[in-house]
């Protein structure tokens, strides 16, 4: 088993084919957008492929250490993800081929008219398998002998 991302964008990505922006879509497309994403999660979860699965808000901070007593927010000057990722799905699959069939299928969810968006998606294997904090602590004692 492999574990996937896929990474849904705002914007960054090539043109999907429905391109329309979601600011011009009806409330029934907008209703017909999210029902199928939502099936698709739980098909994922049904057939245990599912790690994950979030929409994230656009509000967002950059964070880091600047030294101790000093702020470690900025707003910038970097890239905003909060206008590039939209949200993303981690699923945990037996070949790339059905990361690539799932992708597809999340990419077909329906846009402005109710055809299908076509967006791009960003599809990204993890490096390695997730160790839990116990198993690090574990293989650290054990280099440590």
């Amino acid at each position: 088993m492999a574990k996937y991302l896929m990474l849904k964008h705002y914007r960054g990505a090539p043109t999907p084919a429905n391109a329309a922006p979601i600011s011009e879509w009806t409330e029934a497309e907008m209703d017909a957008h999210f029902a199928y994403c939502d099936a698709y999660v739980e098909r994922l979860r049904a057939s245990g492929e599912l790690v994950d699965s979030q929409a994230l808000s656009p509000e967002g901070s950059w964070v880091r250490f600047d030294g101790e007593g000093r702020p470690p927010r900025t707003d910038g000057p970097f890239a905003e993800t909060k206008d590039l990722v939209a949200g993303w799905v981690i699923v945990d699959v037996e070949t790339h081929e059905r990361a690539l069939e799932l992708a597809g299928e999340l990419s077909a969810a329906p846009g402005k008219g109710g055809e299908p968006l076509g967006e791009w998606l960003e599809l990204r294997p993890f490096v390695a398998p997730a160790v839990t904090s116990a198993e690090a602590a574990e293989i650290i004692t054990r280099e440590a002998r």
